[in-house]
């Protein structure tokens, strides 16, 4: 999901600011292999709907599934560069699916956020264990990646020696030298994004992305889409549900983006967010043996703020010779509050922290930010990120403005404020304008919505599912009492149960369902 730029930082993805669930980060790749049985599947004419007819080879295109991954099957499905212009060019999406195990009910999409993330990966790293047995047992559990995300059409901005160059540098964006520095880089690495990328990177909002799951939701034989969405993929549900509302089956949106919040609005949310849940690890810390702070959770949290000082005005190397600048080191910590089964590894580079060792906290960034012990980085989020935004989001890059902005951040979030600010610069030199405004969305005439929300999640907060619940018409707002980001598949058996049985055997959850 969207984010603002720190002030100091480098201008790579801000994990900060990306409300992708934790199984967003799961690594690897969906290779075809050579089939078993390959199964050959188009959309019957009573699935297709009301389809403009310039659309029509996209809906009853034939599409074959190959065995891939051990259980798995593969897929490619051609759709639109352009719904304004369909006939005109054409790109290819990467699609993944876990048939189901017994009794089947149709197909689930699914969308682990980003924006950017692959659902390819979260489905063939985790499809077997993210979701439950008996919600596997009657669907077809569906990831893809969406248009110009890894496998489908993947845009790409920096190398992975760019990547590791751009981490060891922070801007002072307080300095009208810093600044300058940090509009160059800006300005330099969005001329690589479209030198590295095809046709796509102009083509990667939401609303488009949205008629891409209608297509996919035709090739896979359902007259409804149903859907889970997490962190930003709450949004594209919600605009699919928004598109077409008669074609909404089962939907769970879990860890949900408020539509109609601004960039600004987006980030102010998020810094409020990361601080409480920074309070919350030091609380929980502070009741262990191996907690690296201590006194009361103010003095907890000063403690970390003065270690990060550090990192900000020095930079701390590792014994492999790359360094650790503030923004990764505030980077790191954001990372660990997206789960509680983070909490514990976190303590314990912070411990090595105030020892004099970055180690820990590298470990931590390298791997929130995908990359290998080898230096390979496995995906390219960041410069998918940034396009979707860029499209979605209209960005004010006027100094004055973004500089009133960081302040009110400053003072929200003293922890994380700092690195979530100067949202416009990512899109001041970008070569496509905003298509995307935001708003809320009705979705008026769809059938029952599971809005989930987490109390205690940082990139998501509870009043974004609250507000989202009372934006669509028919949504049911499902509330987890737990911290991190997202609910399903980390949550407690009343919150599993809940979502199964309302994609299973179709009860509705009632108001105000609390797990």
């Amino acid at each position: 999901m969207p984010a603002g730029k720190p002030r100091r930082r480098t201008l790579r993805r801000l994990l900060l600011a990306t409300t992708t669930g934790i199984a967003a980060l799961a690594l690897g790749s969906c290779s075809v292999l050579a089939p078993d049985t390959p199964v050959m599947t188009s959309a019957e004419a009573d699935t297709i709907g009301d389809v403009p007819a310039d659309l029509m080879d996209f809906y009853t295109q034939a599409v074959t599934w190959s065995s891939c991954n051990g259980g798995f099957q593969c897929a490619e499905v051609n759709v639109p560069l352009t719904y304004e212009k369909p006939q005109q060019a054409t790109i290819k999406l990467s699609a993944i699916r876990l048939p189901a195990t017994g009794k089947r009910l149709g197909a689930m999409l699914v969308n682990p956020g980003g924006p950017g993330a692959s659902g390819v990966n979260m489905v063939k790293d985790g499809g077997k264990s993210y979701f439950s047995k008996k919600l596997r047992g009657a669907y077809d559990v569906v990831g893809f990646d969406p248009r110009g995300v890894q496998r489908s059409e993947g845009v790409q901005c920096l190398d992975a020696a760019q990547m590791d160059a751009a981490r060891q540098v922070d801007f002072d964006m307080s300095t009208d030298a810093g600044m300058a520095a940090a509009e160059a880089e800006a300005k330099s690495q969005t001329k690589l994004c479209e030198k590295n990328s095809g046709p796509v990177l102009g083509h990667m909002d939401t609303v488009s992305s949205a008629r891409d799951m209608d297509v996919l939701r035709a090739v896979l034989g359902d007259k409804q889409l149903n859907y889970m969405g997490f962190s930003y993929g709450t949004k594209l549900g919600a605009t699919y549900a928004g598109l077409f509302p008669q074609r909404v089956g089962k939907f769970s949106l879990d860890g949900a983006l408020d539509p109609s919040l601004d960039i600004d609005q987006v980030s102010l949310g998020q810094a409020v967010g990361f601080e409480n849940a920074l309070r919350a690890w030091a609380k929980n810390c502070l009741g262990t043996s191996e907690c690296p702070v201590s006194g009361t959770v103010d003095d907890a949290v000063a403690q970390i703020r003065a270690l990060q000082s550090v990192y900000t005005q020095t930079p701390q190397q590792t014994s492999e010779g790359r360094v650790v600048t503030g923004t990764e080191f505030t980077g790191a910590i954001a990372f660990a509050m997206y789960s509680t089964d983070l909490w514990a590894p976190l303590a314990g580079a912070l411990k090595q922290a105030f020892a004099g060792d970055a180690s820990g906290m590298l470990t931590l960034a390298d791997f929130s930010a995908d990359r290998d012990s080898d230096g390979k980085y496995n995906t390219d989020t960041p410069a998918a990120f940034t396009a979707v935004n860029c499209l979605d989001y209209p960005m004010n890059s006027d100094l004055t403005h973004m500089r009133e902005e960081a302040a009110k951040l400053d003072q929200a979030s003293p922890t994380f404020g700092k690195i979530l600010g100067y949202s416009g610069l990512s899109c001041k030199f970008w070569p496509f304008p905003a298509t995307g405004k935001p708003a809320a969305i009705s979705a008026a005439g769809a059938g029952p919505i599971l809005v989930v929300g987490t109390t205690g999640d940082p990139a998501t907060p509870y009043e974004w599912a609250q507000a989202m619940a009372k934006q669509l018409d028919s949504a049911v707002l499902v509330t987890w009492n737990g911290e991190g980001h997202t609910a399903y598949g980390r949550a407690n058996e009343c919150l599993t149960q809940t979502v199964d049985d309302y994609f299973v055997d179709g009860l509705v959850p009632a108001a105000g369902t609390t797990c």
